[in-house]
């Protein structure tokens, strides 16, 4: 399996303080009828950690089960536990995910050599590809860009990186540094052309929740050479994936942005909350500049 294309951090939708299934099964469904290439459950944009345990093998299962084998399911996986990170891990793959993401450690900082050991221990429990995924505004540090070459040299399941550091320059130190046919995705979705136009192949994108035909056009363009169209996308769409972001932390504006449109209810896990009403009357502001609230 390659990484490639395009593919969404899904959210999680609730209600009354459980998984709202059906509202999963309909956001999986309108994903693969706009022709995304992938579904990434139980990431950052998923609320990952607010699930338990069980919770998070159960919404990976879901997803796998809502796919149907339509598209791939790149399951979040990721702990700063290297246990945890592999018992999640074999559990995905138990339930049939086709890959999985795995964050860079956060919070505990570990050394360049303790992370190449968290990750090529992840790799030898499991037979499922694996893309990394650094983001240093999560997680505290990067995954420097000397691992990931390490690792790609050594372990030959980890095929991809998921960069959401904010630096195109790093894209262009990661492809001088990674084999060919390693993929390099963005993790921001205001960054796409620029990573994309220095050779990354894809996007692990937020705004596909709420427009996954838009992000499917935008990097098929990108991955087509066809950049006056991708720019040209970019100009118009800017102002929604920079609101997405910037209203409040990810992911608050996607799923209330979602919500609004009807498709979930805007319930969050503690510690995170909704939209204040201000910011909540910005987002519909937003959306109906660009015709997404009927």
């Amino acid at each position: 399996m390659s990484f490639r294309g395009t593919y969404t951090a899904l959210i999680t939708p609730f209600r009354d303080g459980a998984v709202d299934k059906p509202a999963f099964q309909a956001l999986i469904d309108r994903q693969v009828a706009a022709g995304i290439d992938g579904i990434v459950p139980v990431g950052t944009t998923g609320e990952s950690p607010t699930l338990d345990h069980d919770e998070h093998i159960d919404v990976i299962a879901l997803a796998v089960e809502y796919a149907a084998g339509r598209c791939q399911v790149v399951a979040g996986t990721g702990a700063n536990s290297t246990s945890e990170a592999i018992t999640l891990t074999q559990a995905a793959e138990q339930a049939g995910a086709t890959g999985t993401l795995q964050v860079c450690p956060y919070y505990n900082k570990p050394s360049a050599e303790g992370l190449y050991q968290h990750y090529k221990a992840i790799a030898s429990a499991t037979s499922l590809p694996i893309m990394l995924y650094s983001v240093p505004g999560r997680s505290a540090i990067p995954i420097p860009v000397e691992v990931a070459a390490r690792l790609a040299a050594d372990c030959p399941t980890i095929t991809a990186i998921k960069e959401a550091g904010g630096c195109v320059d790093r894209v262009n130190q990661l492809v001088q540094a990674l084999p060919d046919d390693f993929a390099i995705l963005s993790g921001d979705d205001p960054l796409t052309v620029p990573f994309m136009s220095c050779g990354a192949v894809g996007l692990v994108s937020v705004a596909s929740n709420l427009v996954p035909d838009v992000m499917v056009r935008l990097v098929r363009a990108c991955l087509n050479g066809s950049f006056d169209e991708a720019l040209a996308m970019q100009k118009q769409w800017y102002p929604l994936f920079r609101g997405l972001m910037s209203l409040d932390t990810n992911p608050v504006p996607i799923k209330e942005a979602v919500a609004l449109q009807g498709h979930c209810t805007n319930e969050f896990r503690l510690p995170l909350v909704g939209l204040a009403p201000e910011r909540r009357d910005s987002l519909q502001a937003l959306m109906h500049d660009f015709d997404l609230l009927s």
